[in-house]
């Protein structure tokens, strides 16, 4: 069944910065520009913003990482970790550029196939960017699965996107998003239960690169 959001989700048509021209960058933003959000797009490569602007079109643009910080109504930061302090750095997150503003998070600090953390003992990569960008109300959230789930979903059941955070107010503006995309949002806890989130993360990349399916692992539960 296609996805038709809410009268009130609707009324609720956010301006959206993206920091970050990869996969994930494209495929939410392609999710998010087809539900009537306004999209800025802004990457450490100029054309490379540009090109994904125009690819997402619907009146997307590109800008600087600053510009596409300011006066947004949530942020994606979608660059592989190693690349989080540069991005936030050039966004102006350390003087207070994303004060106030949901961050949406969905970052994994995991060695590539192996799944293991990166981030220090009982570190979590979330935190990490909430003490980077002081005053951000960071939510972890779309981490687990792969960019082409929501743009080629292939008829798979509906997604539910895991999240973490402090603030209920950017929660739910991350939930809204979420639905947006065809997803359920389910809240975990605040940012001091993100260390578990983003070791589950770990635990599926581990699975899936050792050819297993992880879904395989997990018990279903009746509803």
């Amino acid at each position: 069944m296609a996805f038709r959001p809410t009268a009130r989700e609707r009324e609720r048509r956010m301006r959206i910065g993206i920091l970050g021209t990869g996969t994930l960058a494209a495929a939410l933003g392609e999710g998010w520009t087809r539900a009537g959000h306004t999209v800025v797009i802004g990457g450490r490569s100029q054309t490379r913003a540009r090109e994904l602007a125009e690819r997402l079109g619907r009146g997307t643009r590109a800008a600087t990482p600053r510009e596409t910080a300011a006066g947004r109504d949530a942020v994606l930061l979608a660059v592989s970790f190693d690349g989080v302090e540069d991005m936030l750095a050039s966004a102006g997150a350390s003087d207070g550029a994303l004060a106030g503003t949901p961050l949406i998070d969905p970052t994994n600090a995991t060695l590539h196939g192996v799944g293991t953390l990166l981030t220090g003992d009982g570190e979590s990569m979330a935190g990490r960017i909430a003490r980077l960008a002081p005053g951000a109300r960071v939510v972890k959230a779309f981490h687990l699965f792969p960019a082409a789930r929501w743009t080629d979903p292939h008829g798979e059941p509906r997604a539910t996107v895991a999240m973490c955070g402090d603030d209920p107010a950017a929660l739910d503006v991350v939930g809204s998003l979420v639905r947006d995309v065809g997803a359920a949002p389910a809240v975990l806890g605040g940012l001091d239960r993100v260390r578990q989130l983003e070791e589950v993360a770990g635990f599926v990349i581990a699975l899936a690169f050792a050819g297993t399916d992880p879904n395989s692992a997990i018990p279903r539960v009746a509803p």
